[in-house]
């Protein structure tokens, strides 16, 4: 699944959202969108994701077909889950949303996996283990092709705890675009596009040419 972004605007009720704004992004490709506070980075998720229509420019494939497969992840008063729930009540909703019965066993596999304890209030997950486990819950949705990780480094500074699951969706055959801050973004081993620009760099490719569709 390849999506193209073209000159994305997005208008608010004040005023600009997120200005004109390209990006292309395919299967097995890992794109990062920098940006600084209010530039835009959920109105892009939005539009990425097809959940809302640009005020100017245009998004491929069409929208149904990106609702169809594509999850915007962990945005902020939008898909992130409510911090005062218990873990184990997040995880059970994830995998309803996944099609699967949120079954007490399967709800403890989850949270097995990812070492966490299903009565700890959701807020006191580790970003490390956040974004893995609400990112590979979204993933296990099915036809999911394109994943966008709405600024996971507001979690932590630190890479470490949200690129290695970003770089292994990637390298799963999923398109992945992460948005988030510019400090965060130059610390990366990757050249990010910028918000509000349309002459952006390629996007890092994990999987051979010939396997990429």
């Amino acid at each position: 699944m390849e999506v193209h972004a073209d000159r994305v605007a997005v208008m608010g009720a004040h005023g600009p959202l997120l200005a004109a704004t390209s990006l292309r992004v395919g299967s097995g490709g890992l794109a990062v969108v920098a940006g600084e506070p209010n530039d835009g980075h959920t109105a892009f998720g939005l539009a990425l994701t097809g959940r809302i229509s640009p005020s100017a420019g245009s998004v491929s494939p069409d929208a149904a077909t990106l609702r169809a497969h594509a999850v915007l992840v962990d945005s902020p008063a939008v898909t992130a889950p409510e911090p005062n729930l218990r873990t184990a009540d997040v995880v059970a909703e994830e995998l309803a949303l996944a099609g699967a019965r949120p079954r007490r066993a399967a709800v403890a596999r989850v949270l097995e996996t990812h070492g966490l304890s299903p009565d700890a209030r959701f807020e006191t997950v580790p970003a490390a283990a956040r974004v893995a486990l609400l990112t590979g819950l979204a993933a296990a949705r099915p036809g999911v092709a394109l994943l966008v990780l709405d600024t996971p480094d507001r979690h932590s500074g630190d890479p470490g705890d949200w690129w290695p699951t970003a770089l292994a969706q990637a390298e799963a055959g999923r398109a992945v675009v992460v948005l988030c801050g510019t400090a965060a973004a130059h610390r990366l081993p990757l050249t990010p596009a910028r918000l509000g620009e349309s002459d952006q760099p390629a996007p890092l490719e994990t999987l051979p040419l010939e396997n990429l569709t």
